[in-house]
């Protein structure tokens, strides 16, 4: 295994969304990751998402309200690092899968949990969804228009930023502290508290008074003519970002206005000078506002698609996007110098459970 976090070994409780987005970042990293879900199990969006999110490493099915098949989750966390699991609150203890039993067998292992609002607190044990925890962090509530209701982008900023990749940053902290300690500890990965400390930055505007809580009205959520997206005539869209005076000034410049004309701070004609950036893009397609822009100090750029970002001449040199398993997607990152990160094909599972100290013929009957 390559990577930088090769020969840690994870064991990976099935579930959606962050908890195997978690275990797709670890084992991108290199890590000897061994999923562990119900025989037959089927996401609630279909088997289509897994393909991405459940590369680089094995699915052993077991059925953990069976005896046989809790006993032989306990034996493969005793040989393991950490074990990550996204069901709600109490579920693995009524399993006889929590914490002091898996510590009992494995005092070192980190233990990383993840939620949507956490192990405590008066919503913890209450269902919900992406959407649900980035509204009451505040964040939902800041991504619209002024005038328009908010727009939830996608499941990334929930599931993905604040919850996946908080959790599998918390198992390399607490992996890392293990080894000088000796002793393993549980992880409370919540999707809430994740979304919030990715919109700290604004919490610290707004105590200021540079930021405001009405949304659409500040330089980064569309308030202002020289960060948003505009139409162009063939319905495509470009990104304008001209924050910074000199990428703002060579902007105007490219597109023929006069400086005196547009104020680039002027906030009570924020709302008169979008509108004629509006009228403005609308005067070419696509393609042709790419050509001008394309290559200048302007922070101007196409708005693309999923399948178009992945032709994008950039993305190509860089190889952002490579082909795994006869599906094109996401190549790993970040990308280091000397123990580079790689999307392994499928290890073999019964070479992973040698690994893990265990055998076929120590397995349940049923299992896959």
């Amino acid at each position: 295994m390559t990577g930088p976090l090769a020969g840690v070994k994870v064991l990976e409780i099935g579930g959606i969304g962050p908890n195997p987005f978690a275990g797709m970042l670890l084992a991108d990293m290199g890590a000897d990751v061994l999923r562990v879900d119900r025989p037959g199990a089927v996401g609630p969006l279909g088997d289509g998402g897994a393909i991405v999110t459940n590369r680089g490493r094995p699915t052993l099915g077991l059925d953990l309200r069976q005896p046989e098949g809790r006993e032989t989750l306990l034996r493969l966390a005793e040989s393991a690092d950490a074990l990550i699991e996204g069901f709600r609150p109490g579920v693995m203890e009524r399993l006889g899968l929590g914490p002091e039993e898996v510590h009992a067998r494995n005092p070192g292992l980190v233990y990383g949990r993840m939620t949507g609002y956490g192990q405590e607190g008066p919503l913890s044990k209450v269902a919900g969804h992406d959407m649900n925890y980035i509204s009451i962090a505040g964040l939902l509530g800041a991504i619209a228009r002024r005038g328009e209701r908010p727009l939830f982008p996608l499941n990334i900023a929930g599931d993905y930023g604040g919850g996946g990749i908080f959790l599998a940053f918390g198992v390399v902290c607490g992996v890392l502290e293990a080894r000088g300690s000796g002793k393993g500890q549980v992880i409370d990965a919540a999707m809430v508290d994740g979304a919030a400390v990715l919109s700290g930055v604004f919490h610290g505007l707004m105590s200021d008074g540079s930021w405001s809580d009405q949304a659409g009205t500040n330089v980064l959520d569309s308030g202002a003519h020289f960060y948003e997206v505009y139409e162009t005539s063939d319905g495509g869209f470009m990104a304008v970002a001209a924050i910074e005076p000199q990428f703002y000034a060579e902007t105007l410049r490219l597109l023929e206005l006069d400086p005196d004309d547009f104020p680039q701070w002027d906030r009570e004609r924020w709302p008169e000078l979008k509108e004629r950036f509006v009228e403005l893009f609308r005067t070419r397609t696509r393609d042709q506002w790419t050509q001008l822009f394309d290559g200048t100090e302007t922070c101007v750029t196409p708005v693309l698609g999923f399948r178009e970002g992945t032709t994008h001449p950039h993305n190509v040199a860089r190889e952002t996007f490579i082909e795994a398993e006869g599906v094109v997607q996401p190549a790993p990152a970040p990308r280091f110098s000397r123990t580079q990160p790689e999307i392994r094909p499928t290890p073999d599972l019964d070479e992973t459970l040698a690994r893990w100290g265990l055998s076929e013929a120590e397995l349940p009957t049923e299992h896959v």
